[in-house]
């Protein structure tokens, strides 16, 4: 009973996974082309703009090349199957597979948020330990911490003059706000006892940072790493999709330009699959560290 009770949250997600894809299939059906009321002209106009194909016994059907409208799930499948197919080629230069795309918008988003969460974490451990610093500095904070990351990327990339160093920097600003706001309130909500136990036992600055402050304020921190993670997550897809930069984003961007629409709803599975994968790893990760009283 117990098995059957903790296995029952799969078997509601696969009843509702198989509800929509249904409904996603009969919603997106297209009907059989009927000519009937078309002119000769009309017919010909069609089958010249390739709408129509004929077959062979003389009659015409839509041409499956070129469906309007929000492609099936089957088409989607058909994507991506193909995709995976090919998803260590290099075909040109702006033609790589999907893990290549994968792994550089991995590789992006993590060389900005690593480097935003250091130097958040670095400055709010300063300004923490600082109350008067704190109240002096917070309202650049709040009022740095609202603005869109893609609004800095006119002057970033107008700055650095490299879009992948743009890409990053722009991750680095969706990054650092949250984890350096929530740092700073976390070490100055410390409770007075922790840092008065350490002045007694004559502990070390170093010694006071790692076995006191970090570990006390530990949950504020890892909260404000989440807020960012979540960010940077939703600014280094269309960072890429603007910029040009091979990745995730660009994939969708080219997608479109090409007006494949099954292959824009495949980047935005992968970027989803991705996120979800990241965020279960940081989520564990987390746990891990997460100080509990």
């Amino acid at each position: 009973m117990n098995g059957r009770a903790k296995r029952s949250p799969w078997f509601i997600t696969a009843f509702l996974l198989i509800i929509f894809l249904v409904g996603w299939h009969v919603a997106t059906l297209r009907p059989a082309f009927n000519p009937q009321g078309k002119t000769e002209e009309e017919l010909l106009l069609l089958e010249f703009n390739g709408d129509i194909v004929a077959t062979d016994d003389g009659n015409y059907m839509w041409n499956p090349e070129k469906i309007k409208g929000v492609p099936g799930p089957l088409s989607v499948l058909d994507k991506v199957v193909t995709e995976l197919g090919e998803a260590f080629e290099k075909k040109g230069t702006n033609d790589h597979g999907i893990a290549y795309l994968v792994y550089y918008t991995v590789s992006r988003f993590a060389v900005g948020f690593l480097a935003a969460s250091v130097v958040a974490i670095v400055l709010g451990i300063f300004l923490g330990l600082n109350r008067m610093l704190f109240q002096a500095v917070n309202p650049f904070i709040q009022i740095l911490k609202p603005i869109s990351p893609l609004a800095w990327m006119p002057l970033l990339l107008y700055t650095v003059k490299d879009p992948t160093m743009t890409s990053v920097l722009v991750v680095f600003m969706a990054s650092i706000w949250p984890t350096l706001a929530t740092t700073a309130f976390g070490v100055n909500s410390l409770k007075k006892e922790y840092l008065h136990v350490a002045s007694i036992l004559q502990l070390s600055w170093f010694k006071r940072l790692y076995k006191v402050i970090l570990p006390g304020a530990a949950p504020t921190i890892v909260n404000g790493l989440r807020i960012s993670f979540g960010s940077a997550l939703v600014a280094v897809v269309p960072a890429e999709m603007l910029l040009g930069e091979l990745g995730v984003g660009y994939l969708s961007w080219i997608e479109w330009n090409n007006l494949d629409i099954s292959g824009v709803i495949f980047a935005i599975l992968v970027v989803g699959t991705v996120g979800m994968i990241l965020d279960s790893g940081f989520n564990k990760l987390a746990g891990l560290v997460t100080y509990q009283e």
